[in-house]
C-alpha cells in the first residue's frame, strides 16, 4: 500500500535565502498532523553554502572576490561541509515527516542517493554511493551533493544534481571538505546537452518509487501558502 502522497512545488530560480524561508514555513506546516510532506524543485543563483560542521578554510578564495563575481557565501544548518549551488544544477528540498513514514535519518539519505543513482542509470551513467560520504559519485568525481538537517523528525534541505553547471565555480572550494576529489556533471559525462525537464521528471519518479508514494503537483491553495 502506498505511503501518504507528497506535494511538489516548482519554485523556479530562487535565491537561497528565500528558499530557506520557504523551507522553514513548510516545516511548520508539515509538523501539523494532517499536512502532507512537500518537495521543492528549484535552481539557485550562484551561492556557496557552508554546512553546520563546515570549515571556511575549505573556501580557497576570499568571500569578497566571490561576491564580485556574483556569488554569495551563506552559513546554513544542513549537514555536510561547503558546496556550491548555481544555474545548471537541479536542487530538490524535501520537507518530510520521517516519524510518520517510519524512516530513520540514514535510510532517508540512502533513498535520496538511490533516486539519483537510478536517474543516472537511465542515461547509462554508473553513479555510486560511498559509505561515509553522502552524495553520489561517478568514479572519484561527485555529481550530486546531499545534505540534510532533521529536527523533531522533519527533514530540511536535500540534494543537488549537477546537470550542466559551470564547474569552474567549484574551483573556489574543496567540495564537501574532501581533498583530491573532483566534481562532474551529466553534461560532462555524456558529452551532450541534457534535457533538464526530462531529468527532473525522472528524479521525481525515482523519489516516488524510493518512498513508495505519489509525488503530485501542489494545488493552487497549497502553493499560495508556501510560495509567498
Amino acid at each position: 500500500m502506498p505511503d501518504s502522497p507528497v506535494d511538489v512545488h516548482m519554485l523556479g530560480c530562487i535565491a537561497y535565502t528565500d528558499a530557506l524561508t520557504w523551507q522553514h514555513n513548510a516545516v511548520s506546516a508539515v509538523g501539523s498532523q494532517d499536512h502532507p510532506d512537500v518537495v521543492a524543485v528549484l535552481e539557485h543563483p550562484p551561492v556557496y553554502t557552508v554546512g553546520a560542521r563546515g570549515n571556511k578554510n575549505h573556501l580557497l578564495v576570499s568571500e569578497h572576490s566571490l561576491k564580485a563575481k556574483g556569488a554569495d557565501v551563506i552559513q546554513t544548518n544542513r549537514g555536510g561541509d561547503i558546496t556550491f549551488h548555481g544555474p545548471g544544477q537541479l536542487v530538490l528540498y524535501g520537507i518530510m515527516n520521517l516519524r510518520r513514514r517510519g524512516i530513520g535519518a540514514v535510510e532517508y539519505v540512502h533513498r535520496l542517493e538511490a533516486a539519483v543513482i537510478h536517474t543516472l542509470s537511465s542515461m547509462n551513467l554508473a553513479g555510486r554511493a560511498v559509505k561515509g560520504r553522502p552524495g553520489v559519485w561517478i568514479g572519484h568525481r561527485k555529481i550530486s551533493a546531499i545534505g540534510v538537517s532533521i529536527q523533531r523528525g522533519i527533514t530540511m534541505h536535500g540534494l543537488a544534481l549537477n546537470i550542466n553547471p559551470d564547474l569552474r565555480w567549484f574551483d573556489a572550494i574543496i567540495p564537501c571538505g574532501l581533498h583530491g576529489l573532483g566534481v562532474t556533471s551529466i553534461a560532462l559525462e555524456t558529452g551532450i546537452t541534457p534535457d533538464t525537464s526530462a531529468i527532473t521528471t525522472t528524479v521525481l519518479g525515482a523519489l516516488a518509487h524510493e518512498f513508495n508514494t505519489e509525488l503530485r503537483p501542489a494545488t493552487t491553495s497549497e502553493k499560495t501558502r508556501h510560495d509567498h
